[in-house]
């Protein structure tokens, strides 16, 4: 009897492990996918345990679940030399708590869709090869206390939005090529404290509003104006190495900085106001014959882009809609270099796409699919069946070392 009341016991434990395993979400094990499938060099193997078939990613590298086993609360890959692209999907991962990618080789920019991550507390991306601007929506991580983005190349001004953070303790964006002058004001009154902070009577948000800030570094971009009132109690090196008018710190040569900073918050001097008087009373006295030309010239030109308009479009109603594998557009993007190591499969028996595209039965066999692939049976001339994998991949993010990536792939299973 107590032999069959441990069976059943077992068989009741084992049954909600698979229970808890299933109720996992789908959409939080299809971001980490999407996470693995963009970094495309892994050279310490650090996500060789995320089996994509595993449909509970608790046990896999660097992921943390919750006590329930139900959400990701954090991904800490650090120092792994990773490197590819931050997927959008992350901000998919609904209760992720920690994102912490610093010290990889993490390229493109930084996705927009993070700022959908409501529990965030802290995201750090530092000492990686980001680009392109800081996304406002990053303004939408009501509950993150620190951002370390420092040592990356991103670009643009910073975003006001950043203000919004009233949880934000540790903002760290040194190191990088930021211009434009550093947000101060918020929507909301201000009264002076330990800090320093002062009231304001401005509606555009700033970083005064950041109330809990303790630590931050903005040295070493091209900001310009001056530091706000409301962050003179950080040290002055958090703003050395740019172009502020601060003369406590040491800031770029004029060179560096250029016209820009010098000028652009100057009023214009009167003879650049003059001269854009001269032209306005040039523009007002203009003969009437000279207006006739220019409006029969600008109803000619507007004729001739018609027209062209119109027969591309007819020219593009022609074509055939059909998507074929491996069929490129006519962009300039058909002339993207990709080195392809010749050497590497020298001895991989090698089809031409029209080969395949009979073998196929003109791509018309699919066997399988997800959602980044589609998979066609085919069979060539003497029998031998094949199947053929078509990547659905963006041709943007197909650089040089993604095509050499997927040879040594294609190499280990032949």
């Amino acid at each position: 009897m107590m032999a069959y009341i441990y069976l059943l016991l077992l068989f009741l434990s084992y049954g909600v492990s698979l229970v808890t395993s299933r109720s996992f979400p789908s959409d939080e094990v299809m971001a980490l996918t999407t996470f693995k499938e963009d970094i495309y060099e892994d050279p310490h193997l650090v996500l060789s345990n995320w089996n994509v078939l595993d449909s509970d990613p608790c046990e896999w590298f660097g992921i943390t679940c919750n006590k329930e086993r139900q959400h990701v609360i954090k991904i800490n890959i650090s120092s792994s030399s990773l490197k590819g692209f931050l997927a959008p999907e992350i901000g998919q991962i609904t209760y992720l708590q920690e994102l912490t990618l610093q010290k990889n080789k993490l390229l493109g920019i930084i996705p927009k869709e993070l700022g959908m991550l409501k529990f965030l507390k802290v995201l750090d991306l530092g000492m990686n090869r980001l680009t392109g601007p800081i996304p406002p929506e990053l303004g939408n991580l009501s509950s993150v206390v620190k951002i370390n983005l420092q040592s990356n190349g991103l670009t643009g001004s910073l975003p006001a939005e950043l203000g919004n953070l009233k949880y934000l303790e540790e903002l760290r964006l040194d190191r990088n090529r930021l211009k434009g002058a550093v947000p101060a004001y918020s929507n909301s009154t201000f009264t002076a404290n330990t800090r320093g902070m002062y009231a304001t009577h401005s509606n555009l948000p700033g970083l005064c509003s950041s109330s809990q800030l303790k630590v931050a570094d903005f040295s070493y971009n091209f900001l310009i104006g001056r530091i706000p009132k409301c962050l003179e109690h950080l040290p002055s090196a958090s703003f050395q190495g740019n172009c502020l008018q601060a003369n406590n710190t040491k800031q770029r040569p004029s060179s560096q900085c250029g016209a820009e900073s010098s000028e652009s918050h100057q009023a214009p001097s009167p003879k650049h106001q003059r001269a854009e008087d001269v032209a306005k009373r040039m523009k007002a006295s203009k003969p009437a014959w000279l207006l006739a030309l220019e409006i029969v010239t600008g109803i000619m030109v507007g004729s001739l882009f018609l027209v062209a308009l119109l027969t591309a479009f007819q020219r593009c109603n022609s074509k055939s809609a059909i998507i074929i594998p491996w069929k490129k557009s006519g962009s300039g993007k058909d002339h993207v270099v990709v080195y392809i190591d010749s050497e590497l499969l020298k001895d991989v028996t090698k089809f031409s796409r029209q080969e395949l595209e009979v073998a196929c039965e003109d791509f018309s066999n699919i066997i399988g699919s997800s959602p980044d692939s589609l998979v066609y049976k085919g069979t060539m001339k003497g029998g031998p069946e094949i199947a053929v994998i078509s990547l659905c991949i963006k041709e943007e993010r197909w650089t040089g070392y993604l095509e050499l990536y997927y040879q040594r792939e294609v190499l280990v299973i032949v």
